[in-house]
């Protein structure tokens, strides 16, 4: 009876060896678990995503695993999501998208962004040329238009330094991304915008702190598109957020001018889901870091093209102290951005 029984449970033992274990995951970034990498919509949802393909490839080339492309609809969309997936999320966010995705499900942070040289950078707020505007002063009652109100230099800074100026603009107007915030004001649809600005690029001595936003007069070079497709006023190189619109708008630069620069932000970041694998994510960090050393390699990919990222460099939470202050200043949870 018991070799009976022995046999029975022998039998049974190999039957269940033999049925699939179907709710076993596959392994993070095999073909059927592709990494999650998001893209905030900062520009033109369709021209990330072919970017962002460029650089999963390359990145899959690089450490043999899969990566998924996504771009929702908004920053705090993205948040939502990468915290939705905590195990295989990976996301290129601002430092306030950071900040807000620490906070919300312990989101860390790997890297920031290097843009030519630059580990920060800066909001901008532009009118257009022919405007009556030429000082901050001048905005209270103004109509605001900015992309996204999580986005750091879109809205979260212009929006501190008004507050601790005292002016208050009129009505606001969100106009979903960086381009679409300097088309508005091309168009005249908002009297100011605020956007990222990253240093034109000038021949001879680079662009310093200090130094004018706009480093070049009009009167004498008119705005154009140089050969490599880039847009020059002269022989500087603009790379502030109306770089992105040089296509539908070419003569941009003629139409909208910065009135001034913000203070000093940190830059976008390179982060992941709180329970990703921390040797995964140091494996991801280092092919990134060695893709950006591949100028036409990098140039062809979302953070290049998209976010104007020229290399990473690695980044310690506790940089990011200064944009909780500001969270601070203007009186924000995370409950103002998903409500």
């Amino acid at each position: 009876m018991l070799k009976k029984s022995l046999s029975f449970v022998l039998v049974l033992v190999m039957a269940l060896m033999l049925i699939p274990n179907v709710g076993a995951q596959s392994p993070l970034g095999s073909e059927d678990n592709p990494i999650q990498v998001y893209f905030v919509p900062s520009g033109e949802a369709q021209t990330i995503v072919e970017g962002g393909e460029v650089l999963a490839e390359a990145l899959k080339e690089t450490t043999g695993l899969n990566f998924e492309v996504l771009v929702p609809t908004s920053y705090a969309a993205t948040i939502e999501a990468m915290c939705s997936a905590p195990d295989k999320s990976m996301g290129f966010i601002p430092a306030a998208g950071f900040v807000i995705a620490n906070n919300r499900c312990g989101v860390t942070v790997s890297a920031s962004a290097i843009r030519n040289g630059w580990s920060v950078y800066w909001a901008q707020y532009v009118v257009r040329r022919d405007s009556d505007i030429y000082t901050i002063g001048d905005l209270a009652g103004k109509t605001w238009g900015y992309g996204d109100p999580g986005s750091t230099s879109g809205y979260i800074v212009p929006a501190t330094e008004l507050k601790a100026l005292g002016i208050v603009p009129g009505q606001e107007v969100q106009t979903g991304g960086h381009n679409q915030t300097i088309l508005a004001v091309y168009n005249g649809e908002v009297d100011f915008g605020t956007t990222f600005f990253s240093p034109p690029i000038t021949p001879g001595a680079p662009w310093a702190i200090g130094d004018l936003a706009e480093p070049y007069d009009l009167s004498v070079d008119e705005s154009y598109i140089g050969e490599d497709g880039e847009l020059y006023v002269g022989d500087v190189r603009v790379m502030d957020a109306r770089r992105s619109v040089r296509e539908t708008a070419p003569d941009v630069v003629d139409q909208v001018r910065i009135l001034r620069a913000s203070a000093p932000i940190p830059n976008d970041t390179l982060s992941f889901g709180p329970d990703f694998p921390a040797e995964v994510q140091q494996q991801i960090t280092d092919a990134l870091v060695a893709l950006a050393q591949d100028k036409e390699a990098w140039d062809a990919t979302a953070l290049a093209a998209s976010y104007s990222w020229t290399g990473l460099a690695p980044v310690e939470d506790e940089a990011f102290d200064v944009v909780r202050g500001w969270f601070d200043v203007l009186g924000l949870t995370e409950e103002d951005f998903f409500n």
